[in-house]
Protein backbone atom coordinates (compact mmCIF):
# COMPACT_ATOMS: atom_id res chain seq x y z
CA UNK A 1 0.00 0.00 0.00
CA UNK A 2 0.99 3.33 -0.31
CA UNK A 3 3.40 5.57 2.33
CA UNK A 4 0.73 8.27 2.45
CA UNK A 5 -2.46 5.66 2.98
CA UNK A 6 -0.44 4.18 5.21
CA UNK A 7 0.40 7.22 7.39
CA UNK A 8 -3.84 8.26 7.19
CA UNK A 9 -5.01 4.96 7.97
CA UNK A 10 -3.34 4.91 10.99
CA UNK A 11 -4.05 8.59 11.92
CA UNK A 12 -6.42 10.34 9.76
CA UNK A 13 -5.56 13.29 11.60
CA UNK A 14 -2.39 13.44 10.09
CA UNK A 15 -2.02 17.07 8.28
CA UNK A 16 -0.51 17.03 4.07
CA UNK A 17 2.40 19.15 5.51
CA UNK A 18 3.16 16.37 8.47
CA UNK A 19 2.64 13.73 5.91
CA UNK A 20 5.01 15.06 3.58
CA UNK A 21 7.87 15.96 6.08
CA UNK A 22 7.54 11.98 6.72
CA UNK A 23 8.07 10.85 3.14
CA UNK A 24 10.58 13.97 2.04
CA UNK A 25 7.87 14.93 -0.15
CA UNK A 26 5.92 18.36 -0.70
CA UNK A 27 2.81 19.13 0.41
CA UNK A 28 1.21 20.05 -2.71
CA UNK A 29 2.01 16.73 -4.00
CA UNK A 30 0.45 14.97 -0.97
CA UNK A 31 -2.46 17.41 -1.11
CA UNK A 32 -2.65 16.38 -4.83
CA UNK A 33 -2.54 12.38 -4.07
CA UNK A 34 -4.57 12.87 -1.44
CA UNK A 35 -7.03 14.27 -3.44
CA UNK A 36 -7.02 11.63 -6.23
CA UNK A 37 -7.30 8.68 -4.04
CA UNK A 38 -10.54 10.55 -2.57
CA UNK A 39 -11.91 11.18 -6.26
CA UNK A 40 -11.06 7.39 -7.11
CA UNK A 41 -12.74 6.25 -4.26
CA UNK A 42 -9.67 4.74 -2.41
CA UNK A 43 -10.35 7.01 0.18
CA UNK A 44 -13.72 6.47 1.67
CA UNK A 45 -13.89 8.85 4.30
CA UNK A 46 -12.05 9.64 7.74
CA UNK A 47 -13.32 8.22 10.96
CA UNK A 48 -13.31 8.98 14.57
CA UNK A 49 -12.30 5.83 16.67
CA UNK A 50 -14.41 6.35 20.15
CA UNK A 51 -13.17 4.08 23.33
CA UNK A 52 -17.24 3.04 23.87
CA UNK A 53 -16.17 1.07 26.86
CA UNK A 54 -14.77 4.06 28.71
CA UNK A 55 -18.40 5.87 27.91
CA UNK A 56 -20.81 4.65 30.70
CA UNK A 57 -23.70 5.40 28.79
CA UNK A 58 -26.98 4.30 30.28
CA UNK A 59 -28.44 3.22 27.07
CA UNK A 60 -25.57 2.06 25.54
CA UNK A 61 -26.17 -0.01 22.41
CA UNK A 62 -25.80 -4.38 22.16
CA UNK A 63 -23.42 -5.23 19.31
CA UNK A 64 -23.43 -8.34 18.23
CA UNK A 65 -21.95 -11.07 15.48
CA UNK A 66 -23.96 -13.21 13.53
CA UNK A 67 -22.74 -15.90 11.57
CA UNK A 68 -25.51 -16.85 7.97
CA UNK A 69 -25.33 -19.88 6.50
CA UNK A 70 -27.33 -18.75 2.75
CA UNK A 71 -27.61 -20.84 -0.48
CA UNK A 72 -25.94 -18.64 -2.77
CA UNK A 73 -28.61 -17.29 -5.27
CA UNK A 74 -28.23 -18.94 -9.17
CA UNK A 75 -26.19 -16.49 -11.63
CA UNK A 76 -25.81 -13.64 -8.52
CA UNK A 77 -23.60 -15.84 -5.89
CA UNK A 78 -23.12 -14.23 -2.54
CA UNK A 79 -22.95 -10.48 -3.35
CA UNK A 80 -26.80 -10.70 -3.94
CA UNK A 81 -27.88 -11.99 -0.76
CA UNK A 82 -24.78 -9.74 1.04
CA UNK A 83 -26.05 -6.77 -0.67
CA UNK A 84 -29.51 -7.36 0.52
CA UNK A 85 -28.69 -7.73 4.49
CA UNK A 86 -25.89 -5.21 4.74
CA UNK A 87 -29.03 -2.71 3.68
CA UNK A 88 -30.42 -2.99 6.82
CA UNK A 89 -29.66 -0.26 9.08
CA UNK A 90 -28.99 -2.13 12.20
CA UNK A 91 -26.09 -4.05 10.30
CA UNK A 92 -22.36 -2.28 10.88
CA UNK A 93 -20.58 -4.53 8.58
CA UNK A 94 -20.75 -7.31 6.37
CA UNK A 95 -18.57 -9.95 5.30
CA UNK A 96 -18.11 -13.23 3.10
CA UNK A 97 -15.91 -15.99 5.25
CA UNK A 98 -14.51 -19.21 4.95
CA UNK A 99 -15.73 -21.85 6.82
CA UNK A 100 -19.01 -23.37 8.24
CA UNK A 101 -20.72 -20.10 7.66
CA UNK A 102 -20.83 -17.82 4.75
CA UNK A 103 -21.21 -14.53 6.08
CA UNK A 104 -20.64 -12.72 8.77
CA UNK A 105 -22.97 -9.68 9.74
CA UNK A 106 -21.82 -7.32 12.86
CA UNK A 107 -24.91 -5.35 14.36
CA UNK A 108 -25.92 -2.96 16.85
CA UNK A 109 -29.35 -2.75 18.69
CA UNK A 110 -30.66 -1.15 21.75
CA UNK A 111 -30.72 -4.30 23.53
CA UNK A 112 -30.70 -7.98 23.21
CA UNK A 113 -34.36 -8.14 22.06
CA UNK A 114 -33.87 -5.72 19.47
CA UNK A 115 -30.92 -8.05 17.98
CA UNK A 116 -33.25 -10.96 18.30
CA UNK A 117 -36.07 -9.50 16.73
CA UNK A 118 -33.53 -8.67 13.96
CA UNK A 119 -32.42 -11.91 13.33
CA UNK A 120 -36.22 -13.17 14.03
CA UNK A 121 -38.31 -11.42 12.04
CA UNK A 122 -35.75 -9.77 9.68
CA UNK A 123 -32.38 -11.73 8.91
CA UNK A 124 -33.41 -15.43 9.21
CA UNK A 125 -36.88 -15.07 7.18
CA UNK A 126 -34.78 -13.87 4.11
CA UNK A 127 -34.52 -16.23 0.92
CA UNK A 128 -31.74 -18.56 0.70
CA UNK A 129 -30.73 -17.84 4.50
CA UNK A 130 -30.60 -21.63 5.73
CA UNK A 131 -29.34 -20.59 9.36
CA UNK A 132 -27.65 -18.20 12.09
CA UNK A 133 -25.85 -18.41 14.81
CA UNK A 134 -25.75 -15.02 17.34
CA UNK A 135 -22.67 -13.93 19.09
CA UNK A 136 -23.15 -10.92 21.59
CA UNK A 137 -20.01 -8.91 22.25
CA UNK A 138 -19.74 -8.63 26.04
CA UNK A 139 -16.60 -6.52 26.16
CA UNK A 140 -14.15 -4.62 23.61
CA UNK A 141 -10.49 -5.02 24.13
CA UNK A 142 -9.23 -4.17 20.68
CA UNK A 143 -10.96 -2.96 17.50
CA UNK A 144 -9.17 -2.47 14.15
CA UNK A 145 -5.52 -2.65 15.78
CA UNK A 146 -6.42 0.17 18.07
CA UNK A 147 -6.43 -1.27 22.06
CA UNK A 148 -9.45 0.21 23.79
CA UNK A 149 -7.90 0.67 27.12
CA UNK A 150 -5.59 3.13 29.11
CA UNK A 151 -2.21 2.10 29.91
CA UNK A 152 -2.32 1.38 33.98
CA UNK A 153 -0.09 3.59 36.16
CA UNK A 154 2.28 2.29 37.86
CA UNK A 155 1.18 2.71 41.62
CA UNK A 156 4.28 1.90 43.18
CA UNK A 157 6.14 4.93 44.74
CA UNK A 158 9.50 5.90 42.90
CA UNK A 159 12.08 5.38 45.45
CA UNK A 160 15.53 7.21 44.90
CA UNK A 161 19.16 7.29 46.59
Amino acid sequence: MNEILEILEKDARSTPEEIAKMLRMKPAAVKKEIKKYEKEGIILKYKTVINKELIREEHAEVRALIEVRVTPKKDLGFDYLAERIYQFPEVSSCYLISGTYDLLVVIEGKNLHTVANFVAEKLAPLENVRGTSTHFILKKYKEDGDILRLPKKDKRQAISL
